[in-house]
This record gives C-alpha cells, sequence and structure tokens, in this order.
C-alpha cells in the first residue's frame, strides 16, 4: 500500500478569498477530523498532495510543525470543475491497527474463455481492513469461468485480513456469448436470481 509523508501547517485563515491565496502559493487548505476530536485546520503542499492523490486509498504521514505525526486517509477530494486542480482535502485521522472501510479495485487477471464477451457492474469492492494495509488492488482471475457465468462479490477471493463489506450476492461480472445483447444479459441475470437466492 502507498503511504507518503506530507508537511501540514496550521491554518487559521478562512473561507473563499483565503482560499485562493492558499492556491496561488501552491498550497492546498485541508481538514483533519476523526476518533472525536476537533478537526484541525491544515494547509499542505499543493504538488506533492497532488502526486499523493493520484493513488487511490493512499496512507498519508502528517508531518506537524510540531514535531507529531498523524496518520490520515483522504475521504473527499474536491476539484475545480473547470482546470480539475484540487481544491480542499477532508482528510480521516487513523491510527495503528484501526480498521477502515475502504474501496479496493479489482484487478483482472487471465484471459476470458474463447468466445466470451465480459461485463462488468463495478470496477471495485468495498472492504474493510487495517488502515495500516490498505491493499492497492484485488486481484481476480477470469481464465477459469465459461460462458454464462456469474461472478458475485462473495466469490472473489480477498486479500489476508480484509473482510467483504460489499453484498455478497451483488454481482460483479458476467461472460457472456460475443454478441449477446445488454438486454439478454439482463435476462440471463434476471433468471439467474431464483437460483441463486435458493
Amino acid at each position: 500500500m502507498p503511504e507518503v509523508k506530507l508537511a501540514a501547517e496550521p491554518r487559521s485563515e478562512f473561507g473563499k478569498g483565503a482560499a485562493r491565496r492558499l492556491r496561488r502559493a501552491h498550497q492546498i487548505p485541508a481538514v483533519l477530523y476523526g476518533h472525536g476530536a476537533q478537526p484541525v485546520h491544515l494547509t499542505l503542499p499543493g504538488h506533492a498532495t497532488m502526486m499523493a492523490l493520484k493513488q487511490s486509498n493512499v496512507l498519508l504521514t502528517l508531518e506537524l510543525q510540531d514535531g507529531n505525526t498523524e496518520l490520515a486517509l483522504p475521504k473527499d477530494i474536491q476539484r475545480n470543475p473547470l482546470r480539475g486542480e484540487i481544491e480542499h482535502v477532508d482528510l480521516l485521522l487513523v491510527r495503528q491497527g484501526e480498521k477502515v472501510t475502504v474501496d479496493v479495485r479489482l484487478h483482472l487477471v487471465g484471459d476470458i474463455v474463447a468466445g466470451g464477451l465480459l461485463t462488468s457492474e463495478t470496477t471495485s469492492l468495498s472492504v474493510q481492513v487495517e488502515a495500516t494495509a490498505i491493499p492497492e488492488q484485488i486481484e481476480f482471475d477470469l481464465s477459469e469461468f465459461q460462458i454464462g457465468s456469474q461472478i458475485h462479490a462473495g466469490q472473489i477471493p480477498l486479500p489476508a485480513g480484509a473482510t467483504l463489506i460489499t453484498d455478497p450476492q451483488a454481482m460483479v461480472f458476467a461472460v457472456m456469448a460475443a454478441g449477446t445483447s445488454a438486454e439478454d444479459a439482463e435476462d440471463a441475470e434476471a433468471e439467474a436470481e431464483p437460483v441463486a437466492a435458493g
């Protein structure tokens, strides 16, 4: 799992004008909250933060001015809708050994069966893991599934220490015959649901 150190400075000015001044100085306003503590308003270095947040579920080590450090996960990233620049970051305070719920992307390996077409309902699973051991991805091998197979969340092997939060019965992938329409796939799923429930 990626882990990045960022220098975090206290922030005492608020409002749109103050935020604009920070961004002009290549800094990003942020707030750190969690564990029942009062929210802490911070500024983060612009470029380093932007690069860090390109990674999903990155664990941030915030180096505070008093010499202490805090671990945090990004929970909400506000971006400029036109330019895509980061305007504000909400950070969740976490502790060593603490469990958190995160969405982890699925990484597909193996070749789909000849004549098969893969449809995907989601690109990630929601899991509970230790904050300091978040997997970068969940690998899933497609090669053993035949045309007509439906893969549900509960069938996907998880990394050690991870607990599935997504509904185990939620369909994640289906392997259709190439040329099958989306309507045919939905009909096949509907017909399969009573069987899956039973």
